[in-house]
């Protein structure tokens, strides 16, 4: 699994739990808070999803900032 296709997938996800988010302008470095303007309930969200799409279980509460780091955990769960 690429990070480009991790990276399309959350971008998805992302689309899912707010359709006014510009998919087109999500890249690794974006923000998760400041650039996406997601909350603990969208983070929440997003994290079900995550779970459900690349079939994992987080360990425990993670703190992400950026989409990258989103992409960095999913490529270690998913190896």
């Amino acid at each position: 699994m690429t990070q480009e296709y991790i990276l399309n997938e959350l971008k998805i996800i992302f689309r899912q739990i707010n359709p006014k988010i510009d998919i087109d302008k999500v890249t690794p470095e974006t923000k998760l808070v400041e650039d996406l303007g997601l909350d603990s309930l969208t983070i929440l969200l997003m994290s079900f999803a995550i779970e459900k799409r690349f079939e994992f279980k987080f360990d425990a509460v993670q703190k992400f900032a950026s989409v990258g780091e989103v992409i960095e955990y999913i490529t270690l769960k998913t190896l």
